[in-house]
């Protein structure tokens, strides 16, 4: 039995890397390679790498590890390149003699930019770039995409607000986090919670806490939120005929001045929840709690079933107009949305809610497996490739140019980012920089050291908190 761990980060790759090392040309020396989201319906939020490298570039390969890849992978039918990975032990302690660059996280990039860029610091080590692929680019595709998907949604919904609501105070609490038992993986939780949060305030996984804390400087401040709520089965406990008494001991135990906490509403039927129960039996605790009761429907077509319950809401509650013409309910009742949100549907229901003449205010939304799970490496189609190989102390230019998809072309030579005298940002090649101008790709990792380090406050405020 070859057994190893989840750190080791030889094993780390796919399994065709191990092969590489000995099919780059003679005299290899240096490889330069970036990564970009090729295309896509969102701009790219960068985000994730800081959190990758803390987590697993910052502790040496060791012997061990060297011993337990190479069984591994000669009993998986490929080739080792021992002697590779043992020098590069013995001569850098084994900390992997990279130059990772990137731009800075929560940087906001329209697609087909490079975002991050690494090359070797030591020619023994050609093969290296090439290597750390498979981790480096997922360690920046998904959290990113995660990211993007979020700002995006944030843009509809601040948007939305601005229209039909007197203030957007409330803004970073209007999409709140559900995906934690949908992800694929706790990491992937942690990875693609806190990327949610680069943009809002609001999350029910409490992993994405841990990993704030742990890889961006959480210090004694919490990013994000959350209210005390309720699930079918704390309603269904209660039986059909108990309904009312479960939604009064909501009351009781969560209502008061300031506070906030939701129920979800349709365990039965959301209609005579809204018309008898919340706006009939228990009309009266509700407006004199003191707090606001947020009503949660779980099932049917998002678009219908929001309007429909906002405008029996208001028949029982009652509207005022806010100054943008719009309906607002009273401060102690609002509706979540948090059942099959997408980008596409949240901008449907908003579309709708609006329509109707009620304003944005009156909703928050809660997305799950539309955040976090259903994006992949395609959503915004991210690459990386090398672009331009040192040989023998000459450097050239390398790219894929496929006939059958000139989408897949993939771009020449060390890049750099730069900011045009239009404010646009635009890749070019490193060699091409004007005399002054700023490179916005900065050193982030040398030789196993990382050298910036920043807060999610700051990469909150890059992307516009």
């Amino acid at each position: 039995m070859y057994t190893s761990n989840l750190n080791n980060l030889i094993l780390n790759s796919d399994s065709y890397k191990t092969s590489h090392w000995v099919q780059y040309p003679k005299g290899s020396e240096y490889l330069s390679s970036y990564i970009e989201a090729r295309k896509g319906d969102y701009d790219v939020v960068f985000f994730g790498l800081q959190a990758f490298i803390k987590e697993y570039l910052s502790t040496p390969i060791t012997h061990q590890d060297i011993d337990e890849a190479e069984a591994m992978i000669q009993a998986h039918g490929l080739t080792f390149n021992r002697a590779g990975w043992e020098r590069l032990v013995d001569k850098h302690g084994g900390y992997l003699p990279l130059r990772i660059e990137a731009i800075p996280e929560g940087s906001i990039v329209p697609v087909s930019n490079v975002v991050c860029q690494v090359i070797n610091t030591d020619p023994e080590f050609y093969w290296l770039p090439s290597y750390i692929e498979t981790a480096l680019l997922r360690a920046i595709w998904y959290p990113s995409t995660v990211a993007s998907v979020s700002h995006y949604c944030k843009g509809i919904i601040r948007q939305a607000l601005e229209k039909s609501a007197d203030n957007s105070d409330s803004l970073i609490f209007r999409l709140h986090d559900f995906g934690s038992r949908g992800a694929s993986s706790q990491e992937s939780v942690a990875i693609g919670s806190l990327a949610h949060l680069v943009n809002f305030a609001g999350t029910d996984s409490m992993t994405a806490l841990v990993a704030a804390s742990r890889w961006y400087q959480m210090d004694k401040d919490m990013p994000a939120f959350s209210i005390p709520a309720a699930e079918h089965s704390t309603m269904t406990a209660w039986g059909r005929e108990g309904e009312t008494a479960a939604f009064a001991n909501m009351i009781e135990q969560f209502g008061g001045e300031g506070k906030s906490f939701s129920v979800v509403s349709d365990s039965y039927d959301l209609w005579n929840a809204i018309d008898n129960i919340w706006g009939g039996s228990l009309k009266d605790n509700v407006k004199n709690m003191g707090g606001t009761l947020v009503i949660r429907p779980d099932s049917g077509d998002p678009a219908k079933v929001v309007r429909e319950a906002l405008e029996r809401l208001a028949v029982k509650f009652g509207t005022t107009t806010n100054s943008k013409g719009y309906k607002v309910l009273p401060d102690y009742v609002r509706v979540i949305q948090g059942d099959g949100i997408s980008p596409q549907s949240l901008s449907k229901i908003i579309d709708v809610v609006m329509k109707a003449g009620f304003s944005a205010e009156n909703v928050t939304f809660g997305m799950g497996g539309g955040l976090l799970q259903q994006v992949n490496l395609d959503t915004m189609s991210w690459a990386m490739k090398a672009s331009a190989i040192s040989i023998d102390g000459v450097w050239k230019d390398i790219y894929k140019d496929p006939i059958t998809s000139r989408s897949k072309r993939s771009k020449k030579g060390r890049l750099a980012l730069v900011e045009n005298s239009k404010k646009q940002l635009k890749t070019i090649k490193f060699d091409e920089l004007p005399a002054g101008a700023d490179n916005l790709l900065r050193d982030v990792y040398i030789d196993g050291t990382l050298l910036i380090e920043d807060s999610l406050t700051t990469i909150r405020e890059r992307a516009g908190w």
